[in-house]
This record gives C-alpha cells, sequence and structure tokens, in this order.
C-alpha cells in the first residue's frame, strides 16, 4: 500500500514548476511586487509568454486579439489572475516525457479542460467571485492521476477497472488497492508544489467536499464539474463505439 506523499515525492523531481511560475509566486509574496516585475518573468520565457497571450486573447475571455504585449496582459487581467494562468500553463507542461502505458493523455487532458470549464460554468451560475480560478483548479483537479500513473500504473488502472465493472465510487476503489486517492496525490503535488491553500484543500476534498472547511462550496463545485467532464468522455467513448 502506498501513501500520496510517497508516490508525489518519486515523481516531484521530474515534475518540478518552471523558474518563471516561481518567480511570479515570489513577486505575490513579496510587499513590493510589482506588475512590470512579473511581465518581465514572463516575457524571459518565450513558450510561456506566447502561451499567456494565447489564452489570454481567447474566447475565454473576450479581448479579441487586444492583448498583445506580456505587460498589457497582466495590467487588464491583474497580476493574480495572470499568476493562475502561469500556473495552468507550467503544470500542464510537467510532465513532459510522460507516456503513461494506461493512459490517453489527449484524452486525459481535454477531461482536465472540461472539468475547468464545468467548475467556472457552476461558480458563474452561483455568482462567485474569481471564477477564473476555479477554472484552474478545476483543470488540475485531476492531476493526481498523472503521478499515480507514472509511479503505480498497473495498480492505478486495476483500481479505474474495477469501480468501472462494480460501479464503485473511483476514489473509493484506489484507497482500497493503492492505500491512497487521486485526490489526495493532487492535494500533496499542490503541497510541494507551495500553491495557495485553496488549491490544496479544494483538490484534496473533491471527492468528499464537506472535508474541505471553508471552501467546502468549492470543492463541492469541482465534485460536481468532475462527474460532468467523466459522464461527457462517456458519451465520447459510446458514440466512437457505435
Amino acid at each position: 500500500m502506498h501513501s500520496a506523499q510517497e508516490l508525489v515525492a518519486n515523481v516531484v523531481t521530474l515534475a518540478s514548476l518552471p523558474t518563471v511560475y516561481l518567480r511570479i509566486r515570489d513577486e505575490l509574496d513579496t510587499p513590493t511586487g510589482s506588475a512590470t516585475s512579473v511581465a518581465h518573468a514572463i516575457s524571459a520565457d518565450p513558450a510561456i509568454s506566447s502561451s499567456l497571450l494565447r489564452l489570454a486573447n481567447s474566447a475565454f475571455y473576450g479581448y479579441g486579439g487586444r492583448i498583445d504585449t506580456i505587460t498589457r496582459a497582466v495590467t487588464i487581467l491583474g497580476i493574480q489572475q495572470v499568476h493562475d494562468l502561469v500556473l495552468a500553463i507550467s503544470a500542464s507542461g510537467a510532465f513532459p516525457l510522460f507516456a503513461p502505458r494506461y493512459l490517453d493523455m489527449p484524452r486525459f487532458w481535454r477531461g482536465s479542460v472540461m472539468r475547468g470549464l464545468a467548475a467556472r460554468e457552476i461558480g458563474r451560475n452561483r455568482g462567485m467571485i474569481g471564477v477564473e480560478r476555479l477554472f484552474v483548479i478545476g483543470l488540475l483537479s485531476d492531476i493526481g492521476h498523472l503521478v499515480m500513473y507514472q509511479t503505480i500504473p498497473e495498480l492505478t488502472h486495476e483500481a479505474r477497472t474495477v469501480a468501472t465493472a462494480n460501479r464503485e465510487p473511483l476514489h473509493e476503489v484506489e484507497r482500497r488497492i493503492a492505500g491512497c486517492d487521486h485526490a489526495e496525490v493532487g492535494a500533496a503535488l499542490m503541497a510541494q508544489w507551495h500553491l495557495p491553500t485553496t488549491f490544496v484543500d479544494i483538490i484534496g476534498a473533491q471527492g468528499n467536499p464537506r472535508l474541505a472547511g471553508d471552501y467546502v462550496h468549492e470543492a463541492a463545485m469541482v465534485h460536481v464539474a468532475a462527474r460532468i467532464a467523466e459522464a461527457d468522455q462517456e458519451n465520447e467513448s459510446s458514440t466512437a463505439a457505435a
């Protein structure tokens, strides 16, 4: 049996966040942090810069190509939102050489985006402030599975197979077979990356939102978003099989 901390410890050297993200986080944590210094840090990384501008000008934000520089992106979106976008970009690239035997990576990331979009929409319908952060949390909510499929692929695959066959909650089967579930592992990775407590608590409690403390409502939204994404992928699979 394995613990979430053990699995993360075995993979963390391969799944580290880039220096540019760490610099942005430092700027947020520093009283003297400024939009100018954040923009300068991002501009030093061409790949993240281009990804950030593409996201900022996507239909998700609706600026229609009007954000043409990193400085303008930081000014319009704000340091906190830029931090979250760079985090999402960085996390998606933290497993660059990962080719799991039992996991379809394009399908995994499509499902992750669906989780983020669903979580954001649920939050928006409830009048929640800061739904963009909820999108990023939803996007990262299944990242524990990347760690599990890399460190204990056979057990992780077995748990999903059993859960599907018996129609049991996946997180319960994972704990029974592997010793921990993907939510615990995801929370452990968020903690290892020193992300805000909101990420750790919400992702860790997505299977049982009542355990999220002050973030119980957000965890419930991510829980529902995960069910929506799973239903969407099941429907996709059924359509493909037909």
